[in-house]
C-alpha cells in the first residue's frame, strides 16, 4: 500500500508537464494538417494551367498570382491560433518569418474562500423577527402617547436586546444635569480608542474640544471617542460614570437596563423598548439634550483644519418630521436600532425600534408608523366630531 500511493503521487507530479507536451504536439500535427491542405489545390491548378494554355497565359497568371500568394502567407504569419488542453491550460500557436512558435501557458485559478455568514442579532437569534400588522422590519417597537401615556402600537416590547449607541442618550443626559463646566476643554487618549468592535474615529487621540462639543459630537454624530471622553472626564472617574448610569436608570424606572460603558459597542448595554421609552421621556424634558441630539450638522475646529459633523438620523433633515428627541444606535448584536419624541397628527409621540433589519429599515419603520397614525387619526376624528355634537345637543 505504501508502494501504491508513492507511485500515485509521482505520476500526479508529472501529469503537468505531459499535459503541456501534448498540447505542443497537437499544435504541430494542426498546423501541418493545414499547410498540406493549403499546398494541394496550388498544384491541382498548376497542372491545369500547363494542360490548357500557353506560356504567356502562364506567365500573366503567375505575376497575378503571387501578390496574392504572399498576402495569404503573410496573413497566416500574422495569425494566431489558441487551443485548450485540460481545464486551465492554453497553448497558443504563433507563425512568424516561417517559424512555428507554440507558447503553452498554464492559468492558475485563485479559490475564494466561502464567505463568512452574516453574524445574526440577538433578536434573530431569540426569533423575534415576526409579522405584525405594520409590516415593521424591527423585531421590537413600541409606539406611545406622551401626554396621555396610551400605547399606541406594541410589539415584544418587553424583550432585553443589546440597545447600541441609545446608550449615548443616557450618557448626555447624566453630562447636562452635572451640569460642568461646558467650556471645559478634554483631549481624546488611548483610553477612549475603541477595542471591543475596533470601530473608527475621525477625533484622532491628541484631539482636544470642550466638553459642550464632545457632547454635541456624541448625541447628534454618535461619536464613540467623545462618548468616552465624557464619561472618563466625569467626576470620579469611568467607573463612577457608569454607576450613575446604572442609579439614573432606577430612578426613571428602567427596571429591565444595564450598563457597563458609556458608548453602547458593548452588546452587554442593554434595554427593553418599555425602558427606553422613559428614558426619551426623561431626555425630552433636558433642553441642552433636545438641542443637541436633534441638530442637523455641526463644525468643529481640528489643530489648523474645520471638521463637519453630520446627523446619524435623516429624519431630522426632513421638513415633514418634527422632532423633539431622538438617537440612532448599531451594532451587529443590536442590529439597527431609533428612539424618538415626535409630534404627529397633533399628538407627542414615542417611538422606539430596536433591531430592525436593514440599514434603513428603522427609518422604513418609522414612516409607517407615521402613516398609520395619521390614517388613524383621519378615520377617527369624524366619529370624534360627531359625539361632541351629540352630547351638546343632548344637554
Amino acid at each position: 500500500m505504501p508502494e501504491a500511493r508513492l507511485h500515485r503521487v509521482s505520476s500526479q507530479r508529472f501529469q503537468p508537464a505531459f499535459r503541456m507536451i501534448a498540447v505542443a504536439l497537437c499544435a504541430t500535427a494542426f498546423l501541418l494538417s493545414a499547410a498540406q491542405a493549403a499546398k494541394h489545390p496550388d498544384s491541382a491548378s498548376a497542372k491545369k494551367s500547363q494542360a490548357g494554355a500557353s506560356s504567356k497565359q502562364k506567365a500573366t497568371t503567375a505575376s497575378k498570382s503571387a501578390p496574392a500568394k504572399a498576402a495569404v502567407a503573410t496573413k497566416a504569419e500574422k495569425a494566431d491560433r489558441s487551443v485548450r488542453a485540460g481545464k486551465n491550460v492554453v497553448a497558443t500557436v504563433r507563425t512568424r518569418h516561417g517559424r512555428t512558435i507554440v507558447a503553452v501557458q498554464r492559468r492558475s485559478v485563485v479559490r475564494l474562500a466561502d464567505a463568512a455568514p452574516p453574524k445574526l442579532s440577538y433578536g434573530q437569534l431569540a426569533g423575534l423577527h415576526s409579522q405584525d400588522e405594520l409590516d415593521l422590519k424591527s423585531s421590537v417597537a413600541l409606539v406611545i402617547d406622551q401626554d396621555t401615556r396610551e400605547v399606541l402600537f406594541s410589539k415584544n416590547d418587553h424583550a432585553v436586546l443589546p440597545i447600541a449607541s441609545l446608550t449615548k442618550l443616557m450618557t448626555g443626559l447624566l453630562v447636562s444635569e452635572a451640569h460642568l463646566p461646558m467650556d471645559e476643554p478634554i483631549t481624546i487618549t488611548e483610553d477612549d480608542v475603541d477595542t471591543e468592535k475596533f470601530s473608527r474615529s475621525r477625533l484622532r487621540v491628541g484631539t482636544t474640544l470642550s466638553r459642550g462639543e464632545m457632547l454635541h459630537l456624541a448625541l447628534m454624530s454618535s461619536e464613540n471617542r467623545a462618548a468616552h471622553a465624557l464619561g472618563r472626564t466625569y467626576p470620579g472617574g469611568l467607573a463612577t460614570f457608569v454607576s450613575m448610569m446604572n442609579a439614573k436608570a432606577r430612578s426613571l424606572g428602567m427596571k429591565d437596563t444595564r450598563y457597563v460603558e458609556p458608548t453602547g459597542l458593548s452588546s452587554s448595554n442593554q434595554s427593553s423598548a418599555q425602558d427606553l421609552a422613559l428614558l426619551v421621556n426623561a431626555a425630552s424634558a433636558d433642553a441642552t439634550v433636545r438641542e443637541l441630539s436633534t441638530s442637523p450638522e455641526y463644525q468643529v475646529e481640528v489643530g489648523n483644519r474645520m471638521m463637519q459633523f453630520n446627523t446619524t438620523n435623516r429624519l431630522v433633515k426632513n421638513p415633514d418630521w418634527d422632532i423633539g428627541v431622538q438617537k440612532t444606535g448599531y451594532i451587529s448584536e443590536a442590529g439597527q436600532c431609533l428612539v424618538m419624541q415626535t409630534k404627529i397628527a397633533g399628538r407627542k409621540l414615542i417611538m422606539v425600534f430596536l433591531d430592525s433589519a436593514g440599514k434603513l429599515s428603522r427609518i422604513g419603520d418609522a414612516e409607517r408608523v407615521r402613516r398609520w397614525v395619521e390614517a388613524t387619526q383621519l378615520m377617527t376624528a369624524p366619529a370624534a366630531r360627531h359625539q361632541i355634537v351629540t352630547v351638546g345637543a343632548a344637554g
